[in-house]
């Protein structure tokens, strides 16, 4: 019997999470906003926002719905996967007790510090701004200043980089933050990986870098993440033997930690001189991370779902060998002043070596336009990184007036920088 998969979120993400499980299931989607990439996936697409939890149950319901998938973090802290699981409809997703090891990073690195979980960054808690701002004060050392909720991957203010330390301190005064965690600055290479995790344990994918600058060479305002890049082999050229492991290790250890997690754990470590500490961690799929590593899972992803709702081993994962390129076209001006309403005139054929996934589009009924968000992110896949590049650069070409894409994600240059920061850090 084909199962009946409900997927919640309407992004790049949440298509990518699509495309690998169609072929599979019957599928179902809803989202606030109309992903046609996903709606062309899909048996039936509803307009509901990620956030209504009842709204969505009785959706789930009506197409019968066997299991579920929570794309974005709005509809975890919103308690979508707690309705869903109460209604009978195993979701693989954390409930809103385990999502706040993404929501609420005070909760995050206290969590860390209880269990004893490796690679946590010397960090202080404050309710109170004043408090906050004589911390700043008085450390010895720069720190990353993170407000203790969901910004969308822009909050965080790094002193001795975005700010200095009175820019720090104007910046929480004029926010209207409850909670802040600040933390030590870590300095070196940031590195992604996302586990599938059920029943207690978990399987790992490759690891991905991101970027979240909006301009080439690292500059300019932090976005949701501009493109990303993963490798042929499990880590990434910058890396050594043993930081992948030693990362691998971190989520094993929280997975012990948080026995009913389910779903995906993204960990974001950066690669220091001392080997991997935890950035952050993630409830879910990156965006765009998750359009690097589901088109080369040749396990089918239905079947990992099917294992954790039967409480049954995760099955191993197996990923092609294949390098992978993936480069945002956002709106031009984003992310401070974004304009809407360019045409997006990109077309990806079938079965070539880039893949095309929409994001956040405008449908008219003369085409797919911007809005203010992401558009769309292409994804080229090949035996090298540089190979793979150049398949994403090429599918770009076409991209027209209207939009920003960052050129030099993925090229050699960029990937040989890494790897000769990592070399200056290491002292080699």
């Amino acid at each position: 019997m084909s199962e009946t998969v409900l997927l919640v979120g309407g992004g790049g993400r949440e298509h990518a999470i699509a495309r690998a499980l169609a072929p599979d299931c019957d599928l179902y989607a809803c989202a606030s906003n109309r992903n046609p990439g996903i709606a062309e996936l899909a048996e039936g697409f509803e307009t509901i926002s990620e956030t209504a939890a009842d709204d969505i149950v009785a959706y789930a319901e009506s197409v019968g719905a066997t299991l579920a998938i929570v794309g974005p973090e709005s509809g975890l802290a919103a308690g979508v996967s707690d309705a869903l699981d109460a209604a009978g409809i195993y979701t693989f997703g954390p409930q809103e007790a385990e999502a706040r090891i993404e929501t609420d990073k005070a909760f995050q690195r206290q969590f860390m510090r209880e269990n004893e979980i490796p690679g946590n960054p010397d960090f202080a808690t404050f309710d109170d701004v004043e408090a906050a701002c004589d911390y700043i004060d008085e450390y010895d050392g720069d720190l990353a200043v993170k407000p203790a909720g969901l910004t969308g991957g822009k909050g965080v203010k790094v002193i001795g980089d975005q700010v200095d330390k009175e820019g720090a301190k104007a910046y929480l005064r004029d926010s209207d933050y409850e909670r802040v965690v600040l933390e030590e600055r870590l300095v070196g290479e940031e590195f992604t990986i996302q586990a599938f995790v059920a029943n207690s344990e978990f399987r790992v994918s490759p690891a991905v870098q991101d970027h979240k600058r909006a301009y080439e060479g690292d500059e300019g305002p932090n976005t949701g993440g501009m493109g990303s890049y993963t490798d042929v082999t499990q880590s990434l050229p910058f890396m050594t033997d043993g930081d992948y492991e030693a990362a691998v290790e971190v989520i094993d250890a929280v997975v012990d930690a948080m026995p009913d997690y389910k779903g995906i754990l993204y960990g974001q470590f950066m690669l220091t001189s001392e080997g991997p500490k935890v950035i952050e961690f993630n409830a879910r799929f990156g965006d765009p991370e998750a359009m690097n590593t589901l088109p080369v899972l040749e396990t089918p992803f239905i079947d990992v779902l099917v294992a954790a709702r039967e409480g049954e081993s995760l099955p191993e994962l197996e990923f092609a060998e294949k390098a992978t390129v993936c480069k945002y076209a956002v709106p031009e001006g984003y992310p401070t002043d974004p304009k809407a309403g360019a045409k997006i005139t990109v077309d990806v054929d079938e079965g070539s070596d880039a893949l095309l996934f929409y994001a956040s589009v405008d449908a008219r009924e003369d085409g797919l336009y911007t809005t203010t968000s992401r558009s769309f992110a292409v994804v080229g896949h090949a035996e090298s990184i540089a190979q793979a590049e150049q398949i994403a650069e090429s599918a770009l070409v076409d991209a027209g007036d209207g939009f920003h894409i960052r050129h030099d994600i993925g090229t050699e240059a960029l990937v040989q920088r890494r790897i000769d920061h990592m070399n200056e850090i290491r002292g080699e």
